[in-house]
């Protein structure tokens, strides 16, 4: 009698939370998600700071203007003697000083390209921001995606599990009510007992993982409220069967952000060794200025003296032995190659990882039909047992064990459905197409 109150306490809280929570489509966990996650908006700010680095001035092509001003100051005891006369002339505790006030400009002209490859260097990173932020994107997605539908398998077990809860307090109630009139005995009784007791403990168990999974998609979607509840309308994981092979290797060649990222780590390289080539070439630079010093004697003809006016000059030049070029030159070739060797690498594991994946999502299809025929098949076993065993023709292990055959054939039709579409998750993602979700 307990446990049947805190059994109705239970199934009244929940539909009481339920009739409060929000419910959420996958499409809604997506926007959710894309909009408050903290490691996409992370990423977006990094890429907001690759955008910012990307100017000429931060290149070196544009000049810089200083404004500058100091004052030196010096006291000193002098002696002079004059050459006609012999006169010695001593001055103590003399102070002078000067103030100088200028606008400084200077400009590197040429540099043999190292301020063009810096530049392209700069745009490049930018570009990689980008593609950062596209592969944390589609990261999310998928992420999410598999979590919504894990989520909707837990529930989905979880109805499962109470069916088999009811099914087993079917029989308990059968069996007791024989076990009273004597047509069953107490082996029975207690045999089903321990079956109801056990379904009880496994859908409470089940209880547990669908809260761990909601919790899981509430942190995917930066949900303030971690424990919110909330439904989903899909009671059942949607398949796609569609999905064709020669299609997502070409879209993987073409657009997978992972390939597109190594293929911009062989362009830096390049880059870096445009850069070293740079220095065999020679330098001009421009620097000029505008200024006005004033010097304060504190002996001599003059007391005071100012200068006003312009300077400029061009400086040229060219490095003509460093120590390390040779060996920078042999470093840059080197890194070039072993990022071209690393996308190469790259391409065939994908390559790898989608053929796995098309195998196990072709294997997971055909599972999938068989498994539908076998529920069929189950689902007629356990009735035509049920009916027996209301007549008193089967045993209580028996209808023990078509209960769980059908149970079993619940179980293997929706791990197979969740199996496919975590294939199909991959696949997507692999090939570029996993932002297909959001549509």
């Amino acid at each position: 009698m307990k446990r049947k109150a805190i059994h109705l306490i239970y199934i009244a809280t929940f539909v009481a939370s339920s009739l409060q929570a929000q419910t959420y489509t996958l499409q809604s966990c997506l926007d959710e998600g894309l909009q408050n996650n903290y490691s996409l908006r992370i990423t977006r700010n990094n890429e907001q700071t690759g955008k910012n680095n990307a100017t000429l001035a931060n290149a070196g092509a544009l000049p810089t203007l200083d404004l500058s001003g100091s004052y030196r100051g010096a006291k000193d005891d002098t002696r002079q003697t004059l050459r006609d006369s012999g006169e010695t002339i001593k001055t103590n505790g003399a102070l002078d000083h000067t103030l100088n006030v200028g606008l400084n400009l200077n400009w590197t002209i040429f540099d043999g390209f190292n301020i063009t490859a810096q530049y392209q260097r700069l745009k490049e990173l930018e570009r990689q921001g980008e593609t950062d932020t596209r592969i944390a994107l589609e990261d999310l997605i998928a992420n999410i995606t598999a979590e919504y539908y894990n989520y909707v398998q837990q529930k989905i077990r979880l109805k499962n599990f109470r069916y088999a809860v009811s099914l087993s307090k079917e029989r308990l109630r059968i069996v007791e009510e024989r076990y009273n009139i004597g047509n069953f005995s107490r082996l029975d009784y207690q045999q089903a007992k321990v079956d109801f007791n056990a379904d009880s403990a496994q859908y409470m168990k089940q209880q547990e993982l669908l809260h761990t999974s909601r919790i899981q998609l509430n942190e995917l979607m930066a949900v303030p409220d971690v424990d919110q509840p909330f439904n989903t309308p899909d009671s059942v994981i949607d398949v796609r069967a569609t999905l064709v092979f020669d299609e997502l290797w070409n879209a993987t060649l073409q657009t997978n952000a992972s390939l597109l990222r190594a293929s911009q780590n062989n362009t830096l390289a390049k880059l870096d060794y445009k850069k070293v080539v740079s220095r065999n070439y020679p330098y001009l630079r421009l620097n000029g200025g505008y200024g006005y010093t004033q010097y304060n004697y504190g002996d001599g003809t003059y007391r005071r003296m100012g200068d006003l006016g312009l300077n400029f000059g061009v400086t040229v030049g060219i490095n003509l032995f460093d120590g390390n070029r040779r060996r920078e030159r042999r470093n840059a070739r080197i890194a070039i190659e072993n990022a071209r060797l690393q996308r190469e690498q790259l391409e065939l594991s994908l390559r790898a990882d989608l053929s796995n994946l098309w195998q196990a999502y072709q294997n997971n299809l055909q599972m999938l039909n068989l498994e539908r025929q076998n529920l069929i098949s189950a689902k007629e076993n356990h009735e035509i047992a049920m009916e027996r065993y209301m007549l008193g023709n089967l045993s209580g292990i028996e209808m023990r064990e078509a209960q769980k055959s059908l149970l079993d054939a619940e179980e293997r039709i929706l791990s197979a459905e969740y199996d496919t579409k975590m294939c199909e998750i991959s696949l997507l993602q692999i090939s570029g197409k996993v932002t297909d979700y959001l549509n």
